[in-house]
């Protein structure tokens, strides 16, 4: 579904990729691992044109390096970007309704009820202003809000990042469950453990280039080395 081939991106005169190539099937959970700075979320920018590149992004087969932002969204690419990024001023109804589409003619889309049940706390604040909700609730409206759009391919970056506990573990049930609907991810966290379990491939990155793959067993058969990679 998403292929990487050799992905090469700069910030200016500073290039920051070198060498990102990944791949992601349909239905497939995929992790995009590393410390800070190692280039991940440069490489969600890229996939989401939000970084020009010159080459090496394909969806579905289709070179996807070149379209704009609103174009690969269209093309069924859905971003939960790092730090939520909700609409403060709408309430959370509203921020799931402004960008609700389902361009992909699916038969069963994603709608307020079906976010309402895998989220009921949004049920709940369904009036309030974004900005009122805790970081957990703001994460849970940014997925609700991407899977609105009924994307092909839904990207998390930092899932759980500076989540309470409970909160993590409601967004990890989350996840569980739209892999057993066939929903595919690229997910970056820094939670081995879960991810072994949940992920079906995985991609380390160093200093703007992959530097190891793996499955689930893998993962687990490299865990030292993955961590040097990883860890603090």
């Amino acid at each position: 579904m998403l292929a990487l081939d050799r992905l090469q991106a700069a910030y200016g005169p500073s290039q920051v990729l070198f060498d990102v190539s990944l791949q992601i099937a349909a239905g497939q959970i995929v992790t995009l691992l590393g410390r800070n700075s190692m280039g991940k979320t440069t490489t969600v920018r890229a996939i989401m044109g939000l970084l020009p590149v010159a080459a090496g992004v394909y969806f579905d087969g289709k070179p996807l390096h070149g379209a704009t932002p609103e174009a690969i969204a269209r093309r069924g690419i859905g971003l939960v970007p790092e730090g939520r990024m909700v609409f403060p001023t709408l309430t959370v109804r509203e921020n799931l309704v402004a960008t609700a589409a389902n361009r992909l003619g699916r038969p069963q889309p994603w709608s307020l009820d079906r976010i309402y049940a895998l989220f009921p706390r949004l049920r709940e604040r369904a009036g309030q202003y974004a900005r009122t909700l805790s970081g957990g609730e703001q994460q849970m409206l940014a997925i609700g809000r991407a899977l609105m759009t009924n994307p092909k391919l839904l990207i998390l970056d930092e899932a759980t990042e500076g989540l309470a506990p409970v909160i993590r573990a409601e967004i990890w049930h989350c996840v569980a469950a739209l892999k057993a609907e066939g929903q595919s991810i690229l997910l970056i966290d820094k939670n081995l453990a879960v991810l072994g379990r949940l992920a079906d491939h995985h991609y380390v990155l160093e200093k703007g280039r992959t530097v190891w793959s793996g499955d689930g067993a893998a993962l687990q058969r490299d865990a030292e080395m993955v961590h040097r990679y990883v860890g603090l």
